[in-house]
C-alpha cells in the first residue's frame, strides 16, 4: 500500500460540531505536525511520555487501549517503534500511517530533523486524516500547505543563517542530525551511532577527539533527555564548550509552560548552529 499505509478503515467523515477524531502519534513530532493539521478537528495523543525519550518507549496497558480506539494511528516507521510488531494483529480496526517509511537512508529514523523531509511527512500525515475523516479534506488540506509554508521559510532560514560560516563539522551526542547535516552542507561526527543507546568504544571516543582538535570545533553538542557526560567528557578533553542541539525526539514540562514547539525548537537549534559554526 502506497505512502506507508497498511489498512484503509472507515469513509465516514466528523460532522460539524461531533466529537474530534481520535489520533494517535508514537513520539512528539509527528504529533505536532498531526496537530498543525487537524487543528480542532482531531485529538492528538502523543504516547512517548513528557521527558522520555523515545527509543526507549514500550507502551503501557493504558497506552494500547488509547492506541485501540483511536481512528488513526501515526509511526515513523522502519522499526524505529519496536514494539510494535506485538501489537500490530490487534489494530484491525486503526488507519496506521508510517511518516517516514519512503524517506529513510541507511536506516536512520531522524527524518523530522530536516525541513524538506519534515514537509514530506506532513503531506502523509494529511492522506490519512484525509482517509478517515473525508467531510473536512479541505480543511485539513489548508492547514496542512499552511505548515509546508512554516516549513519552507524554515529551509530558507537554515540555508541563508548557514551560507557564510567558518566550519561545517558538528560533533553531536548521537547520529540524529545526517539528514539536517545533508541538506545544509554540514559534516556530522556522532560520539555514539544513530541510536543514542549505543555505547562508544574507546577507540571512538579517542577518534573523536581527534576529529575535534584537527578540525578546531569550538563546540560539543549534547542533548536534553539524555546524559551529556560524554559530551562534557570530550569538550573538557579539547578545551571545547558545550552547546545543546535539540533532536526534538520529544519535549519536556519546560518546553510547554514557554510556549516551545517543533518550530521554535528548530529555530534554536539554528541559533547553537551559527554560534559553534561562527557563522556571519
Amino acid at each position: 500500500m502506497g505512502m506507508g499505509m497498511w489498512q484503509i478503515v472507515s469513509e465516514r467523515g466528523t460532522e460539524v460540531g461531533t466529537t474530534r477524531v481520535s489520533v494517535v502519534a508514537s513520539f512528539y513530532p509527528l504529533a505536532f505536525l498531526a496537530d498543525e493539521i487537524g487543528k480542532e478537528k482531531i485529538a492528538v495523543k502523543n504516547l512517548t511520555p513528557v521527558g522520555v525519550e523515545p527509543h526507549e518507549y514500550e507502551p503501557t496497558a493504558r497506552d494500547m487501549v488509547e492506541i485501540q480506539q483511536a481512528k488513526l494511528l501515526i509511526l515513523n516507521g522502519e522499526n524505529f517503534e519496536g514494539w510494535v510488531k506485538k501489537v500490530k494483529s490487534e489494530l484491525k480496526n486503526v488507519l496506521v500511517v508510517e511518516a517516514a517509511k519512503d524517506l529513510m537512508i541507511e536506516n536512520d529514523v531522524h527524518v523530522w530533523l530536516s525541513p524538506e523531509l519534515a514537509k514530506q511527512e506532513a503531506r502523509v500525515i494529511l492522506s490519512g486524516l484525509v482517509q478517515i475523516d473525508p467531510l473536512n479534506r479541505d480543511y485539513y488540506m489548508e492547514n496542512e500547505k499552511l505548515l509546508e509554508n512554516k516549513l519552507e521559510k524554515m529551509t530558507v532560514d537554515f540555508r541563508n543563517g548557514l551560507s557564510n560560516c567558518t566550519h561545517q563539522e558538528i560533533i553531536v551526542s548521537h547520529g540524529a542530525f545526517g539528514y539536517l547535516a545533508r541538506e545544509f552542507g554540514l559534516k556530522q561526527v556522532a560520539i555514539s551511532g544513530i541510536s543514542p543507546d549505543e555505547e562508544p568504544s574507546m577507540k571512538q571516543l579517542t577518534e573523536v577527539a581527534q576529529f575535534a582538535r584537527k578540525n578546531n570545533v569550538k563546540y560539543i553538542f549534547f542533548e536534553r533527555l539524555i546524559s551529556p557526560k560524554l559530551a562534557e567528557t570530550i569538550a573538557e578533553e579539547v578545551g571545547a564548550k558545550t552547546l545543546v542541539l535539540d533532536p526534538i525526539e520529544g519535549i519536556d514540562n519546560n518546553d510547554i509552560a514557554v510556549g516551545k514547539n517543533y518550530l521554535t525548537i528548530m529555530e534554536d537549534n539554528l541559533a547553537n548552529l551559527r554560534t559553534a559554526l561562527e557563522c556571519r
